[in-house]
């Protein structure tokens, strides 16, 4: 693959991922847009690695080095921002839920607690024939 398909796919991958995130999808649900956008990041890897270290028949006859040096930095950059932008919301997500999850056991312990508290206050109550 040439980078800029790479990209174009981690792009779509990606606005797929950040799609589900705002409608509140499970993460189960999309492993498959996260599975392919890894493949495109992992495609984009290799090519710039090979692009380092390109082959003798490739170094022989020298062209736009320069400009795909330039294009593969400017996508490597932008990939590397999608990376960062998807693992804050996601984690931005889970750290919702966990609020909320910490908050309804914060409540349910409160009610408890406070029906104990009232439940001994009437039972001493009771016995001291006040109720």
């Amino acid at each position: 693959m040439d980078p800029v398909s790479c990209v174009a796919l981690a792009t779509g991958a990606f606005k797929a991922l950040k799609g589900a995130v705002a409608a509140g999808r499970d993460f189960q649900d999309m492993t498959s847009q996260l599975s392919t956008w890894g493949k495109a990041f992992s495609d984009f890897n290799e090519i710039e690695k090979r692009e380092k270290d390109p082959p003798f028949w490739k170094k022989t006859f020298k062209g736009a080095d320069e400009e795909t040096a330039i294009e593969i930095f400017a996508n490597k950059k932008k990939m590397e921002q999608m990376r960062k932008q998807r693992k804050d919301e996601l984690y931005r997500k889970q750290e919702q839920i966990d609020a909320i999850i910490n908050f309804a056991i914060g409540f349910v312990i409160f009610g408890i607690g406070a029906a104990l508290l009232f439940g001994l206050f009437y039972l001493w109550g009771s016995k001291q024939g006040r109720w």
